[in-house]
């Protein structure tokens, strides 16, 4: 059976881009994946905190005993053993100023782990998580492409693509709706260009 995880963290419900390209990702990997098993997370929603000096001093060992962080370190722990599980995991990424939400981020801090997703070796890092693959449900309000005046400013590609990679990925792709602010024309347009990528998408 193949597992997918489903993670989605636009503030914007209904009304997300990035969380209807999500879906549509989604609904096309079911359409040509027999046996598909969907798990889904919404850090927007249910947003993880963010890393602490409690939080490193757990992971080098320091015993817990406040139950608040003891809950918090277990829904980290949890996230972590969803991505671990996961086969193919798809993730709605919207751009908040210039970059992934901070919801988003939270997230990656916990699957992001030494010993569990990568590891230090005598040439460097070593990516742990390797075998995956990774589909990014991208939403931007303008243009950022290479050939762009705004080139300079894409900081949500890029950094899912080096982190992912520091990890071990290298499956990675990008289903994108760019321009989703310049007018309803254009988001529309985009909308529906971004879905129909997704749904041609290959097993």
């Amino acid at each position: 059976m193949t597992q997918l995880l489903h993670i989605d963290s636009s503030v914007l419900g209904p009304n997300s881009v990035s969380r209807q390209v999500s879906a549509a990702i989604v609904a096309r990997l079911r359409q040509i994946t027999p046996g598909l098993e969907v798990t889904y997370r919404d850090v927007a929603a249910e947003p993880l905190s963010h890393l602490s000096g409690t939080h490193v001093a757990v992971a080098y060992g320091t015993p817990v005993e406040d139950p608040a962080v003891k809950a918090d370190v277990a829904a980290g722990q949890a996230v972590l053993e969803e991505f671990l599980a996961a086969d193919i995991v798809v993730i709605g990424a919207p751009m908040y100023n210039f970059s992934i939400p901070s919801q988003l981020k939270a997230w990656v801090d916990r699957i992001a782990v030494k010993g569990k997703t990568f590891t230090y070796g005598p040439n460097g890092p070593q990516g742990l998580a390797g075998g995956k693959r990774i589909i990014v449900a991208v939403s931007r309000g303008g243009h950022y492409g290479a050939d762009t005046p705004m080139a300079a400013f894409e900081h949500l590609e890029t950094y899912l693509r080096s982190v992912f990679s520091f990890i071990g990925v290298t499956d990675l792709e990008f289903v994108a709706a760019d321009g989703v602010q310049i007018g309803p024309e254009h988001r529309e347009q985009a909308l529906a260009k971004a879905i129909q990528t997704a749904g041609g998408l290959a097993a």
